[in-house]
Order: C-alpha cells, then structure tokens, then sequence
C-alpha cells in the first residue's frame, strides 16, 4: 500500500517510513510567530533568563495583527519584539504595514514544496497551498521549538477531495471551500491532513488554493494541501524559489475517507452567524440588511480578490448606509492594486482602504461593530466577538458577493451584477 502526503513529508523528513497514528519529532523547517511573539518570550523568561533560540535563521516573525499599534501596549510589544530580533539575528522579519503573514510568509520566498513549516497561528495551513505541510501550534510549542529545534507530530489519518467539473460565472474557490465545510461540518476533519486532487484544480490559481487550503482548519483538518503542477512553479519562480522536492501521494494510498465535489454544482455560498459551517446558498440570505463589508485578510486579500470586487463596484457607489474596508493582505498587493488602478476605483466607489494586515478579522481594533450591527466578511471565522463584538453579526462569503452586497446594502447573489 502507498503513502499519502503527509506520510510521504514525514517519512523523507526522519528517514524511515512513518504509520498513521505514530508520532514522530521533526525540525521544522521554519516556525512562524506574529505579534504573539513577545507572549512567547515571556514563557521562555519563567524559565531562563538568558534566552538564545537554537536556530534564529528558521524563525520567522511578522508584525501583522495590531499593525499599525492601537495602544501604548500593543506598541510596546512590538518594541519589545523588534529587540528581540535584533538580538537573536533573526533575518526573517516583516514589519508593521509589510502584510499578513500568511501572505508574508510565502512572498519572502520560504514556502518551498516538501517542507514542514508550523506557526503560532491557527491559519498556517495557508502554506498547503504550495505543497507544503504547514499547521497550527500554540505558544507554548513555539517556546520549546525555539530552544530545541524539534517538535512532536502525530501522523494523522488523510482525506482525499476530488475536485471536478469548473465553476459557473459568479462562483469562485471561497464558495467551493465555504461549500465543503457545510457538508463536512467544522469538525468533520478533525486531525486529518486534507489532499484536494482531480482535474479542476489545474484550474485554481495559488490564490485560489490559499484560500482552500486557509479554511481547512474551520472544518478541524490539520492541513490542507495540493499537488505541485505548472502554476505551482511559475509561482515560486517569480519569488526566487528554483530549487525544492515536492511531495505528493502514491496513487495508491490509503485514505480513511474519500469525497467528490462537482464544481459546476456549486452556486456562490454564505455561512450565517455563528458557525462557519452554518453555510447556505446566498440566494437563501438575499435581502438581510448589512451595514459593513470587509474584503480581504488573510483569505481573501490577494490581487485577484480586489480585481474581482473592483469589476462589481467600479463606476457604481457603496450604499449609504454601507461601510466597505478594503483590507490588502500585504504591501506588495497594495502596491500592485495602485499600479493597476484598483484603489483608485474602489476608492471612487466609496470604500475605505486599509493598512495590510489583519485589522479588523481579529476585532483587536478597526471595524468594530456596534451591537446588533451585521457585517458581510471575505475573512475565515464569524464565531461571536470574533470581530470585536459579541453582539454583532458576521457573515462569511466571496469578493463578489460582499462586492455586490455593499452596492444594495442587503445580502445579493454576486451573478446580479454579471451579463
């Protein structure tokens, strides 16, 4: 019998082959921190004082959550993280404004295919999406990790996804994963490592992929992860990455559960307030009144997410009674949106552009909602509060649809707005 992709990663990385269920301890290739980061030195501090991480050059810290500081202690913990940088001789810094770094992380060149890549951050799972096996872990691993080197990983069972068929007009890769964790539910994957396989992901662009593999954790996988092909390389060719080892499952692997979606049978998606697996058909939500849409974050932040809203909004104007942020997941994207004229478009339109960042999908700060307000959100997570109040409302869909939602100020199927 063959191995999956996770068995494949882990069995090149110790030099043995590796069982479902077996736990192993792997060096990481990178370990990614955010503005956590000054939490994590302070439980290093309970156990010593003079702190020096084993290997500086695999860490990466990106200042992205609070950015820019909200407050004298947000500011002072980012002062705090810029010492220890300097300190250590960590070269894989992104400062405030520089982006998400879920997008930081693969712009600086460091998601290679075949890598094992974790982070302090739910959302690492992103890197999947280049081949990578990335997850999530708590600060408390990311401590030992920075002393150590290693980390403990339990091999975890796999699910295959086989993706066919192409989308109808209106309908992109937000409404495909919205669309699988409705059916899944948000702990049908739990500690399973996700493979999308089939035809129609030759068709996904990396953007594409990042927000799939970026929301694989709302339904408890591990990771989620796709093959490498053309696209994957051009990609990373573009960012300087020439020289990696993709991995990718035997064709006879053995998955514990097995799944087939049809992409022409997907229509554009919402999950409703407060679960992001309560997801219906946005026509079943039309006419919920909105009073602010958020695009972007770290799962909808990217070029091709701005110039699909750009296409709804541009020579049309926000409603009144909408507040539309526009949030770029990094500076990179902001300036290419510039040197395109997509900001200048949305700006016309009545949007209000935001630093990149993670601002307002956290709540730490920006677009905070009054009690009973509903915001419509491209981000990944509308659990109570997650926004910064928890007597708000958070719907999760597409570009096009907050898009066309904040034209009508009601919840609007995107394919209105196509001939």
């Amino acid at each position: 019998m063959g191995e999956t992709f996770v068995q494949k990663v882990f069995s090149k990385t110790i030099g043995r082959p590796v069982q479902v269920g077996e736990i192993i301890f792997v060096e990481p290739d990178y370990v990614l921190t955010h503005d956590n980061t000054a939490a994590i030195m302070k439980k290093l501090d309970q156990v010593k004082k003079s702190i020096k991480v084993k290997y500086p050059e695999r860490l990466v810290i990106v200042l992205d959550h609070i950015t820019p500081a909200a407050n004298s202690s947000s500011a002072e913990n980012h002062k705090q993280i810029r010492g220890f940088v300097k300190e250590q001789g960590i070269i894989h810094f992104s400062e405030v404004g520089q982006g998400i770094c879920h997008q930081r992380l693969p712009e600086m060149g460091l998601a290679k295919p075949g890598s094992i890549i974790v982070g302090s951050d739910s959302h690492t799972c992103t890197y999947g999406a280049l081949n990578v096996f990335s997850t999530g872990i708590d600060r408390t691993e990311a401590a030992a990790i920075w002393i150590t080197g290693q980390v403990w990983l339990k091999t975890p069972h796999s699910f295959k996804i086989n993706l066919t068929g192409k989308f109808n007009q209106g309908v992109y890769a937000k409404d495909l994963i919205l669309h699988i964790i409705g059916k899944l539910r948000a702990d049908g994957a739990n500690y399973r490592s996700v493979e999308f396989h089939g035809d129609a992901i030759t068709k996904f662009s990396i953007s594409d992929r990042m927000t799939i593999s970026n929301m694989v954790v709302e339904m408890g996988g591990k990771n989620g992860v796709f093959p490498v092909d053309e696209q994957t390389k051009e990609w990373l060719s573009k960012r300087g990455v020439i020289e990696y080892e993709p991995v990718w499952a035997d064709q006879d692997a053995e998955y514990e559960k097995e799944f087939t979606f049809d992409l022409s049978e997907v229509e554009p998606q919402i999950a409703l307030p407060h679960s992001v697996d309560n997801v219906k058909p946005v026509s079943t939500a039309k006419g919920i009144k909105i009073n602010q849409g958020l695009i972007g974050t770290c799962t909808n932040g990217r070029i091709e997410d701005l110039r699909i809203s750009a296409k709804i909004l541009k020579g049309k104007k926000v409603h009144k009674d909408v507040r539309l942020l526009i949030l770029p997941a990094s500076a990179q994207i902001y300036q290419q949106a510039i040197s395109e004229g997509i900001l200048s478009d949305l700006v016309q339109s009545g949007a209000v552009i935001l630093p990149p960042g993670c601002g307002p999908c956290l709540g730490a700060h920006q677009g905070v909602m009054a009690d009973g307000e509903v915001t419509i959100s491209t981000a990944n997570r509308n659990f109570k509060g997650r926004m910064g109040n928890k007597l708000a409302f958070i719907y999760l869909a597409s570009p096009a649809t907050v898009a066309a939602s904040a034209l009508t100020g009601e919840i609007t199927d995107p394919r209105e707005f196509y001939d």
